[in-house]
């Protein structure tokens, strides 16, 4: 296993060049089939605070209620220009351990700290992310919460077994690992479709850490969407931008300290030169 490689500002921008075409590819498709989706998280701060990414930034997520998920994935089997992209989830992907799909550049390469090992191909991504339902009631939400968090840790126990500083921890994770990967996704497919039976004010991304102890977001925030200028192109993105971004990050316009402005660890890297 090669050691932890260290992004220069050249190639953290050559990176952002190829999430910028993952990005393209993602509004292309969701334009030409009436998809609705929202750029999220620090690609919609990085839209508000900087009109693109967060200059330390080295991905790029969206997000769409599960009935637009479920049509984007399927549009992905003609839509997607497969010459130049892949569509990677649970469903289509063995030992893919996530909970919501990557949309990922052919011919290139990023391979995060500790996830070496995982049996399938992994280029430079972007993240789609299924939103779904959740209880309004919040002690209900919270108990829902620690559901989601135990079936992500099973999941998450394949590397934590082997990259989780605990002693302690690592031997719990093995123990996880054990469960079959086919049982404990058949058990979180019928978590999810018992979960969207009604439609609730409530949503989350269930395999992803809540960011706050509202342990969710509103449902209107992506449904009522306005466009945003990022890199030069217009995305969509939740009209209430403000309480969304309050609700992920508090004061969004302050930056972090230079210590917390960090991109994900990798281990190997490949990126095309797209001007070449």
């Amino acid at each position: 296993m090669a050691g932890r490689i260290e992004l220069d500002a050249t190639m953290l921008r050559k990176l952002q060049m190829v999430e910028l075409e993952l990005l393209k590819e993602v509004d292309r498709i969701c334009t030409k089939h009436d998809i609705r989706y929202n750029i999220i998280a620090g690609t919609m701060l990085g839209a508000i605070r900087h009109k693109g990414f967060i200059p330390w930034d080295d991905d790029a997520d969206v997000a769409m209620l599960r009935p637009d998920y479920e049509h984007f994935r399927t549009a992905c089997e003609t839509e997607l220009d497969s010459e130049r992209f892949y569509f990677q989830d649970q469903r289509n992907t063995p030992g893919y351990r996530w909970g919501y799909g990557k949309i990922r550049m052919r011919n290139t390469l990023f391979l995060r700290e500790h996830q070496e090992s995982m049996p399938y191909e992994q280029g430079i991504f972007l993240d789609v992310f299924p939103m779904d339902n959740i209880p309004d009631n919040y002690i209900l939400r919270a108990i829902h919460n620690f559901h989601c968090f135990c079936i992500r840790k099973i999941f998450w126990s394949q590397i934590g077994k082997d990259a989780d500083k605990s002693r302690l921890k690592r031997a719990v994770y093995a123990l996880l690992s054990r469960i079959p990967e086919k049982s404990i996704k058949a058990y979180y497919w019928d978590f999810i479709k018992r979960g969207n039976r009604k439609e609730t004010k409530n949503v989350r991304m269930l395999m992803f850490p809540s960011p706050t102890l509202d342990f969710g977001y509103l449902r209107e925030w992506y449904q009522e969407r306005s466009l945003y200028d990022f890199e030069g192109l217009q995305l969509p993105g939740a009209t209430d931008y403000d309480a969304y971004l309050t609700r992920c990050y508090g004061n969004y316009m302050v930056l972090p300290p230079e210590e917390k402005r960090k991109a994900h660890p990798v281990s190997d890297i490949k990126i095309p030169d797209l001007g070449a």
